[in-house]
C-alpha cells in the first residue's frame, strides 16, 4: 500500500506532536514538521512531499497562504487543512485553492487516516460536519434536475479542475460549445456570475454530480 510521505505544520507544539505521533504509529513517513506557514513552505519546495498537512492560521504564513503558493507555482504537494472554523468562507477559500483536505480539529485524529486515504486517490475529503454545514445537499437536487446530460458531463469535469479547452479536447467539442454550457449551467443553477462560482458548486457538491 502506497505511504506518501507527508510534512506537518501546526504552531500549537502539543498538537503537532500528537498528529506527528499518531501518524508515525500508523506507520507514516513524517519527513519534517514545522511551528509556522513560512519555514513549511520552503520545505515544501526544497523537499517536494507529497502532503502537507497544515494548520489555517500559522505565524508569518497561514495554511491557506501556502496552499495559494503552491497552487500558483504549480506545485504537486496536495494540501489538508486543519482547523478550528467552521464558517463557509474558510471552506470557500479551501475549494478556491485547490486544497484536497479540510478537517476540524476536534476530528483530525479520526479522520486523518480517511483524509490521506481519499488524497492519494485525488479525491477530496471534507469533514463531514464541514461538509453537510455548507453543502446543502437538499437544496442542490432540484436544480441539478434542470440540467442537461451534456451540462452533467461537463460540470463534472470542471469538479475535477480542468480547464474550458481540456473539456473541449476531452469531448472532442469546440471550446465555444464549454463555454455556452457553462453560462447556461451557471444560470439554471443560479449562482453568482463569480471567477471559480462553477468550480466551488461542483466541488461542494460532487456527490451530485456521481
Amino acid at each position: 500500500m502506497f505511504k506518501p510521505n507527508i510534512l506537518i505544520a501546526d504552531d500549537h507544539p502539543l498538537l503537532l506532536r500528537g498528529l506527528e505521533e499518531f501518524l508515525k504509529e500508523k506507520k507514516y513517513n513524517i519527513i519534517s514538521t514545522h511551528a509556522d506557514g513560512l519555514s513549511a513552505y520552503n520545505a515544501i519546495i526544497k523537499d517536494k512531499p507529497d502532503i502537507a498537512i497544515l494548520d489555517i492560521e500559522m505565524p508569518n504564513l497561514t495554511g491557506v497562504d501556502v496552499a495559494k503558493n503552491c497552487k500558483r507555482h504549480g506545485m504537486d504537494t496536495k494540501v489538508i487543512l486543519i482547523t478550528l472554523h467552521k464558517e463557509k468562507k474558510f471552506f470557500e477559500e479551501a475549494v478556491k485553492y485547490n486544497i484536497h483536505g479540510y478537517l476540524l480539529k476536534e476530528f483530525a485524529l479520526s479522520e486523518i487516516e480517511a483524509c490521506i486515504a481519499s488524497v492519494c486517490r485525488g479525491e477530496p475529503y471534507f469533514s463531514e460536519k464541514i461538509y453537510k454545514r455548507f453543502t446543502h445537499i437538499g437544496e442542490g437536487n432540484s436544480d441539478i434536475d434542470k440540467l442537461t446530460p451534456s451540462e452533467i458531463k461537463i460540470l463534472k469535469r470542471i469538479a475535477e479542475e480542468m480547464t474550458s479547452t481540456e473539456i473541449a479536447e476531452l469531448l472532442s467539442i469546440s471550446v465555444r460549445t464549454v463555454e455556452k454550457h457553462r453560462a447556461n449551467i451557471i444560470r439554471k443553477l443560479t449562482l453568482e456570475q463569480k471567477p471559480n462560482a462553477l468550480l466551488i458548486w461542483s466541488q461542494k457538491n460532487k456527490q451530485l454530480l456521481l
